[in-house]
């Protein structure tokens, strides 16, 4: 194989940085992400100030973590070169023929995996999974959507961009799964605020 095959210029193919979607809802979307990041990062901060629980500080502060590289994601768009460089691989090798096979397995070893993963924390978190159940599924919902997508099915994507009357089937999942974390971390806020009143 020849070794210009496997350069970055190469492997990054039609992908280059930049503005993923310019639109009022990729950045009303961006807003949503960086709202979340607000209120996880408060939700982390009250737990550790006010109720010194460290599991629920650990808890918030990681997903805070996540949304904002989320949040950043979703501009710069690096799923898609993530789907690219899958595309160039496979050109290279001479199996594009057979992606959707690979892509087919790709969603199910991933759905397998947060599925075994969210029961998995259900279990050895019992405490924390009862207490921030909705952020949770939030988060199991967000993360299985977004990779989901990286996958880039034609059947999915075309799924993806269907409307409902004027809004965009992706919006509404991907939204959804935002809300669930931050309505858990203004619940949680909300709670420690009146209980130190």
């Amino acid at each position: 194989m020849n070794s210009w095959r496997w350069s970055l210029e190469y492997l990054m193919g039609s992908w280059r940085p930049g503005i993923g979607d310019n639109s009022f809802m990729g950045w009303f979307t961006v807003g949503a992400y960086f709202t979340c990041v607000l209120a996880t990062t408060c939700a982390a901060w009250l737990n550790r100030t006010k109720r010194e629980d460290r599991q629920a500080f650990l808890f918030w502060f990681v997903i805070a973590v996540l949304m904002f590289l989320l949040g950043v994601n979703k501009q710069l768009d690096l799923q898609s070169l993530f789907t690219e460089v899958g595309r160039q691989v496979a050109r290279a090798q001479g199996w594009m023929g057979e992606r959707r096979t690979v892509q087919f397995w790709f969603v199910v070893i991933f759905g397998a995996a947060s599925l075994s993963l969210f029961v998995f924390l259900a279990i050895r978190m019992q405490g924390l999974f009862r207490r921030f159940t909705l952020a949770f599924l939030g988060l199991f919902f967000l993360l299985t959507f977004i990779i989901i997508r990286a996958a880039s099915f034609h059947h999915f994507d075309a799924f993806l961009g269907s409307r409902l009357s004027s809004v965009r089937l992706n919006w509404v999942l991907e939204l959804s799964g935002i809300s669930m974390i931050l309505l858990a971390a203004f619940k949680n806020i909300f709670l420690i605020t009146i209980r130190d009143d």
